[in-house]
């Protein structure tokens, strides 16, 4: 037998399986990359769709809410965007000048409007600005008459849109916003005033966004505010520093029951960083004229004249008084729902007196105030809600009162500034309807009177649509006698004859400067003469200016002072509105012959001009 085999060695535990090499910085770095670079646009599809999340939630706890705000958003474009879509040109008196300038500011730089040469842009020396950026932006895409109707509707908007935040800050539905619909085509707005109409809607959600903000803060809540106070200055710089003083007086109004002022801080710093600005580089026509203010309290009787009185048409009237019915009807189903909702609340509810469901608390909002140790959050937290109301309740009724007493003691010219006291009967008014009591919480009651303040701004918009389809048939001839006119003519205007209109204030005065605003070129008068436009003349000592003749004072109104021979050298193009003829104007210069009449419209030109 040989020698045995050593037996086999027993075989080893087995060890932990060796790990992967872990990878580098710049690995760990190019991974985290690769899925950042994945789910960046998901993430950025969820953010936008966020808001439609939160929205389609909220209409399914409370359809009826949900299906209210939809029928007042359809009203408010019915409204305010059909009369403005019926007619080509829209009667309101002074729009053809907000049309041409919008066009000067889109056409600056282009030679061939020839805008550069007559123009200078003074954006923060007088920034009424809103709506001519608007709508210059708009002309990129859309022809000018469309782009200026679409700024004007904008401006229009603004006043449902801001009373709708300013009951939101109350704790009130934003659906009360349909109320502003009922002051959008008062007289104001057919004189051409948008700016001061978008201002005081502005003005309103300012209000109402101070009021969100120091409630509950929120960085986003103060972006808003400050954005808001921006848009106002670029809006109507007049109405700013009341904007200003009603941010800090209805932080202070509200203090007892919120303890803060300090988030309205930063908010304000641009807002009177630019208005520092423009007390610096304003023009002297933007200088307040000195006057002696004077108590008028006859001036009450005046306001059912200097609100809706806009057409010859008895339907205005009529729409309304219906429509001050329905105001009121709604106003009496409002304050009853609120009699039976304080005659059956506890004390102790969780819901406070005067908060809405429709304005639901915005993710990102901090908290109120801290709670007294003891108390139950709930009822505390009512408590203060409750006491929040009722002090931002008196805000609105305050700014009212101011504007009124403006509205009792302005003169009716400042200056330049023509109409003064009457625009501030609209701002009383406006900011009046933030003493709304809340909807009823009853569907009941809250569908009524939702559809009968829908009901009044209906009929007051179907009067104006009418007046202004009527207006459309009337400016057929002058659309016809424009199309002889080439681009960038020197153009010479005479309005005689103002007929033909159902407006009580001529709307042919300026309708000339369509031609401008669609073709380039010079105007015998424009509202730059008077350096309170962010479009003004350039000097005419300036090398290179092209810069029309100085004309009188109310030239545009007194075209009888018109002589060939003074004022009408510069010109090559001139169009008259007159139905005994326009032969017997030029007589005096053979080179001007005539081209056309249509309607009432007659068309000349010089023999020289191309």
């Amino acid at each position: 037998m040989g020698t045995p085999s050593p037996p086999a060695e027993p075989p080893s535990a087995p060890g932990p399986t060796p790990l992967a090499p872990r990878p580098g910085p710049l690995r760990r770095a190019a991974a985290v990359s690769r899925r950042a670079a994945v789910l960046s646009p998901l993430r950025r599809a969820a953010a936008a769709l966020s808001p439609l999340r939160r929205a389609a939630a909220a209409a399914r706890r409370a359809p009826l809410s949900a299906a209210l705000a939809l029928v007042v958003i359809a009203v408010s474009v019915h409204v305010i965007a059909v009369p403005l879509a019926v007619v080509r040109y829209p009667p309101m008196t002074d729009l053809p000048f907000h049309a041409a300038q919008t066009a000067a500011l889109r056409h600056y730089l282009d030679p061939a409007w020839h805008f550069r040469e007559q123009f200078t842009l003074q954006p923060l020396a007088v920034p009424y600005m809103s709506m001519y950026a608007l709508g210059a932006l708009l002309m990129l895409v859309l022809p000018p008459v469309a782009a200026v109707k679409v700024a004007a509707g904008a401006m229009l908007a603004l006043l449902p849109a801001g009373l709708a935040v300013l009951f939101h800050g109350l704790k009130r539905s934003p659906l009360l916003g349909v109320l502003g619909l009922v002051l959008v085509w008062c007289n104001l707005t057919h004189w051409g005033f948008l700016n001061h109409m978008g201002a005081l809607g502005l003005f309103a959600m300012v209000v109402g966004l101070t009021l969100l903000l120091v409630d509950r803060p929120s960085r986003g809540r103060q972006i808003a505010l400050a954005l808001a106070l921006v848009a106002l200055f670029f809006t109507h710089v007049f109405r700013f520093p009341f904007a200003l003083a009603a941010v800090v007086g209805a932080a202070i109004v509200v203090f007892p029951a919120t303890r803060r002022l300090r988030p309205i801080a930063l908010p304000l710093a641009p807002a009177l960083a630019l208005f520092a600005v423009w007390l610096a580089v304003r023009t002297d026509t933007l200088h307040a004229a000195p006057f002696a203010p004077a108590l008028h309290w006859e001036r009450l009787g005046e306001i059912p004249a200097l609100l809706f009185t806009s057409f010859t048409d008895p339907a205005e009237a009529a729409a309304a008084r219906r429509a001050a019915r329905l105001v009121l009807a709604a106003l009496l189903v409002c304050a009853a729902g609120a009699a039976a909702q304080l005659a059956g609340a506890s004390p102790d509810a969780a819901q406070p007196a005067g908060a809405s469901p429709d304005a639901a608390q915005p993710a990102g909002a901090s908290p109120g105030p801290a709670q007294p140790a003891g108390a139950s959050p709930a009822p505390a937290a009512a408590a203060r809600d409750r006491a929040f109301a009722r002090l931002a309740a008196l805000v609105p009724v305050a700014c009212a009162a101011v504007f009124l007493g403006l509205f009792l003691t302005l003169p009716l010219q400042i200056g330049l500034w023509w109409y003064v006291y009457p625009r501030e009967i609209v701002a009383a008014l406006f900011l009046a309807l933030g003493a709304f009591p809340d909807l009823p919480r009853s569907p009941w009651l809250k569908a009524p009177a939702v559809l009968a303040l829908s009901a009044a701004a209906l009929s007051l918009g179907a009067v104006v649509q009418d007046n202004y389809r009527r207006f459309d048939e009337s400016t057929g001839d002058f659309d016809a006698i424009i199309a002889r006119i080439p681009p960038a003519p020197k153009l010479l205007y005479l309005v005689f004859d103002h007929g033909g209109s159902t407006r009580s204030t001529t709307p042919f005065i300026h309708l000339p400067a369509w031609v401008q605003a669609t073709r380039g070129g010079w105007l015998s008068f424009h509202f730059a003469v008077w350096d309170a436009s962010p479009v003004a003349y350039r000097p005419r000592s300036e090398p290179g200016a092209v810069v029309p003749p100085p004309t009188p004072l109310r030239w545009e109104w007194t075209p009888e002072k018109f002589d060939v021979r003074r004022h009408g050298a510069f010109f090559d193009w001139f169009l008259v509105r007159r139905r005994a003829g326009a032969d017997r104007l030029f007589a005096k210069d053979p080179s001007i012959v005539p081209v056309d009449r249509v309607g009432d419209w007659w068309l000349y030109r010089r023999s020289s001009a191309p």
